[in-house]
């Protein structure tokens, strides 16, 4: 798989088999993926895998606190800016209908929220977990360096034939989340990455994209 077929065929994918995913495969990726850029050389980025009985352990625990209609811990960061405008608000409404929509999940069902966390705290069934951690002493620059990370791990998880959806759900449930890797208090969560084997047979959504138009200006050509 080159690289465009890399980009081209990734997607978050919302349901996994369990289908375990071998350990040689996340070191190769991971070892790989250290190559990503981060200014300065300072990979500001630390990652735990999660797998096996803590994993399953840590899931019970975060669904419990969803199904509770737990609102989440305290953020300490905003997922989406506070007023978000056209066009950016369009893609986002249009995006969630389409994303729960296809999970079964009705726009103007009453226990949507509750749903829609207990979904994500399962991870989507995925084996595997990647949570990202960022030292609290890093700022806009290294959290942009982490998300260039986490972009390169993904593509060399479709290289390996594995899927992943990025989840930055997890952070409403960081206490949860930190309890259970050991991570110190000098570090804040970014976001879990669930990685598999996708599950046969699920229907599986590709949002689009704007067109290359709406986002890129060409300048001197």
């Amino acid at each position: 798989m080159n690289v465009y077929e890399a980009v081209e065929s990734r997607r978050a994918v919302r349901a996994f088999s369990d289908e375990p995913v071998p350990v040689e495969i996340l070191e190769r990726v991971l070892s790989a993926a250290a190559r990503a850029p981060s200014s300065g050389n300072l990979q500001p980025w630390h990652v735990y895998v999660v797998t096996g009985g803590p994993l399953a352990e840590l899931k019970r625990r975060a669904t419990d606190r969803a199904l509770a209609g737990d609102p989440g811990d305290e953020r300490e960061y905003p997922m989406y800016p506070a007023d978000l405008t056209s066009p950016y608000l369009d893609r986002f409404t249009a995006a969630a209908a389409q994303r729960y929509a296809t999970l079964g999940i009705e726009r103007d069902d009453p226990e949507r929220p509750k749903k829609i966390a207990a979904l994500n705290a399962g991870a989507f069934g995925a084996p595997v977990v990647l949570f990202c951690y960022l030292d609290r002493a890093m700022g806009p620059g290294q959290w942009g360096d982490a998300g260039m990370y986490l972009q390169t791990v993904m593509l060399l998880l479709r290289a390996e034939g594995l899927h992943s959806c990025p989840q930055v759900m997890w952070t409403m449930f960081r206490k949860t989340v930190t309890q259970a890797v050991g991570a110190d208090d000098g570090r804040a969560l970014f976001c879990g990455v669930a990685v598999g084997f996708e599950k046969e047979g699920v229907p599986h959504l590709r949002t689009g994209r704007a067109d290359m138009a709406e986002t890129v200006s060409f300048i001197g050509v």
